[in-house]
C-alpha cells in the first residue's frame, strides 16, 4: 500500500519518468481577494485534489483547470501560469479563463444537465439545448489547446471526468504521439442510455482519443465496450483484453476504483474521542443512550435522500420502539443551485424532515436533524466514528467516497453500513455491508431494523473487513494502479509500434 509519506518513490516509480500532466475543470489551488484587499489561497481541501497534488509536487508537472478565482488573473504570467503551492512553487498551474456564458452552457448546461443525468439514468432530467453542446465543445477545444501548449515529450496527459468527453481526440489530432489517459469519474450506462444521447457518436470518438480510460468498475468498462461495439461498425473491440481497436488506434479500458486516504481521515477521526462526542451530542440536543444514523451528501437528486426520509418515517411508523431512541443526522451540502431539479430537492428534503419532525417529535426529541452548515474534517469523521449507522443509499453513484470514509472513521470498529446496491462501492463491499435497494422502502425498513438491532461481535467482524478494504485499496493505491497501468500501456503501445515498422 502506497501511503502519503511513501509517495516520492512508489508513484515516482510507477510514473517511470514522466511528468504529469492534469486536466480538470476546478483547480487545486484558488486565489481570492480578501476582506482587506490582500490575496489569499484556498487548498485542496480533500479527495482526489488533495491526492494528486503531492504527486505533483515531487514531479514538477503540470495543472490545466479553469480559474474561477477573482484574484486569479491578478497572479499569472503571461502564459496564465502561476507556480504552486505559494511557499515552495512545485509545480505550474495553468489556468483556463472562462466566460460567465460558457460556465452556463458547458458547466451547468451539457456537463450537469445532459451528460450527468443520462450517466446516473435520469433520462427524465436531461435537458438538451444547441447551445449547450456547442459551448462544450468548444470549452474542450480551449482545454485541448492549453494541453498542447503545455505539452513537452516526457508529459504524460491526464484528463480528470466527464467534462472533457471530447478534449482527448482533439489533443490527439494535434499531438498524434502523446499519452492520453482518462478517468471517468460518475457511472458509465448501457447502450440503452448512451444512444439516446444526440451527440454520443462524437463523446465516444473524443474518449476513445485517449490510450487508456478509466472508470470505477469493471460493469461500467463492459458497458463503454459495448457502446463502442453498438456505435462504430469499424471498431474491434476486444472484450478478453478491455480495448478497443478503432480509428488506427487502441484504446485501453481499465477499472480503478477511486478511494480515500484511509490513514488521514482515520488521524482525525481518532481524535474525536469521548469527549468530543458528548458535547456534540448536546451542540444537536441528542438525547444521551439514543441511537444515531448518519447521512452525508450533496444535495444531488442521485444521493437518493427523499427516498431515505421515507424509509426513515416508516420505521418510526411501523416500528414506534425506536421513537425517541433513534435520531438521523442528516449533511447536506447544496450544489448546482442554479439549477432548477437541484434548488427544488433541496426545497423538498427540507419540507420533508420538517413533516418528520412534526409528525414524530416530541418536547425531548427531535428524530431528523439537518444541517447545511459547514463542518470541520475533525467534527465529520468524529461524527463518522460514533454513529451507530451511515445511511448511503444512492438511487445511482460511480463510487461514493462517504461509505469509504465512513469505514475509514470508524476508529472503534462498532457501526454498520447500510448501503445502495447502485453505488459502485458496493461492489468492492458486498455482503460486509447491509444491503438495500434504495427504491424498495420495505426492504430498506427491514434492514434498517436489522441494522440498528445488530449483536456487537457481527458489526466488529463486518467492520473490520470493511476497514481492512479500504485500508489496502486507499487513494494513494489507487494513484499507484493508475499510473502504473498507464505506464505499462505505453510500453506495449511503443512495442507495437516497432513491431509495426519492421513489418512495413
Amino acid at each position: 500500500m502506497v501511503t502519503n509519506t511513501d509517495i516520492s518513490t512508489d508513484i515516482e516509480s510507477a510514473l517511470g519518468g514522466d511528468s504529469l500532466l492534469v486536466v480538470s475543470n476546478r483547480q487545486p489551488y484558488k486565489h481570492s481577494y480578501d476582506d482587506d484587499g490582500t490575496i489569499t489561497v484556498d487548498r485542496p481541501a480533500g479527495g482526489l485534489t488533495a491526492g494528486i497534488d503531492p504527486v505533483m509536487q515531487k514531479t514538477d508537472g503540470t495543472w490545466v483547470a479553469w480559474g474561477d478565482g477573482d484574484a486569479d488573473e491578478e497572479v499569472v504570467d503571461e502564459d496564465d501560469c502561476v507556480r504552486v503551492p505559494p511557499e515552495s512553487e512545485a509545480y505550474t498551474l495553468k489556468r483556463v479563463w472562462l466566460t460567465e456564458e460558457e460556465v452556463e452552457d458547458y458547466y451547468y448546461g451539457y456537463s450537469n444537465q445532459v451528460l450527468w443525468p443520462v450517466c446516473h439514468g435520469g433520462m427524465w432530467k436531461t435537458k438538451f439545448a444547441n447551445e449547450f453542446w456547442t459551448t462544450y465543445r468548444d470549452v474542450n477545444e480551449t482545454f485541448a489547446d492549453a494541453v498542447v501548449e503545455q505539452y513537452d515529450d516526457d508529459s504524460l496527459v491526464w484528463f480528470q471526468d466527464y467534462h472533457f468527453g471530447l478534449a482527448p481526440r482533439m489533443v490527439r489530432e494535434e499531438l498524434p504521439e502523446a499519452f492520453l489517459m482518462h478517468f471517468w469519474h460518475i457511472p458509465w450506462p448501457s447502450w440503452d442510455s448512451v444512444r439516446s444521447l444526440p451527440n454520443h457518436e462524437e463523446v465516444l470518438d473524443g474518449l476513445l482519443g485517449n490510450d487508456l480510460l478509466g472508470f470505477h468498475t469493471d460493469s461500467y468498462c463492459e458497458n463503454f465496450l459495448n457502446c463502442v461495439d453498438e456505435a462504430f461498425e469499424t471498431a474491434f473491440v476486444d472484450r478478453d483484453g478491455k480495448k478497443v481497436r478503432y480509428d488506427g488506434h487502441t484504446t485501453y479500458v481499465e477499472s480503478f476504483p477511486l478511494s480515500v486516504d484511509f490513514d488521514d481521515i482515520a488521524s482525525k477521526s481518532a481524535e474525536a474521542d469521548d469527549e468530543w462526542w458528548s458535547e456534540f451530542r448536546d451542540s444537536y440536543a441528542i438525547g444521551d443512550g439514543v441511537q444515531v444514523a448518519v447521512g452525508i451528501d450533496r444535495l444531488d437528486y442521485t444521493k437518493g435522500i427523499p427516498e431515505r426520509l421515507d424509509a426513515l418515517a416508516r420505521l418510526w411508523e411501523e416500528h414506534p420502539e425506536w421513537r425517541g431512541e433513534l435520531t438521523f443526522f442528516q449533511k447536506g451540502s447544496p450544489s448546482r443551485s442554479r439549477i432548477s431539479d437541484y434548488k427544488e430537492l433541496q426545497e423538498e428534503v427540507e419540507e420533508a424532515v420538517a413533516r418528520i419532525n412534526r409528525r414524530f417529535g416530541t418536547d425531548d426529541w427531535q428524530p431528523v436533524i439537518y444541517t447545511e452548515e459547514m463542518l470541520s474534517e475533525t467534527d465529520l469523521y468524529g461524527l463518522c466514528r460514533h454513529s451507530d449507522v451511515a445511511l448511503v443509499s444512492p438511487l445511482r453513484d460511480g463510487m461514493n467516497l462517504v461509505a469509504k470514509e465512513y469505514v475509514a472513521a470508524q476508529h472503534d470498529e462498532d457501526g454498520v453500513l447500510i448501503l445502495s446496491n447502485q453505488a459502485g462501492a458496493h461492489e468492492e463491499f458486498g455482503d460486509d455491508a447491509v444491503t438495500i435497494n434504495p427504491r424498495d422502502i420495505d426492504e430498506f425498513v427491514e434492514q434498517l431494523q436489522y441494522a440498528l438491532t445488530m449483536e456487537d461481535e457481527e458489526r466488529g467482524e463486518r467492520m473490520r473487513r470493511l476497514r481492512d478494504t479500504v485500508e489496502e485499496y486507499d487513494l494513494f493505491a489507487w494513484l499507484e494502479d493508475s499510473l502504473t497501468t498507464a505506464h505499462d500501456v505505453k510500453r506495449q503501445r511503443a512495442a507495437e509500434a516497432s513491431e509495426n515498422s519492421e513489418t512495413r
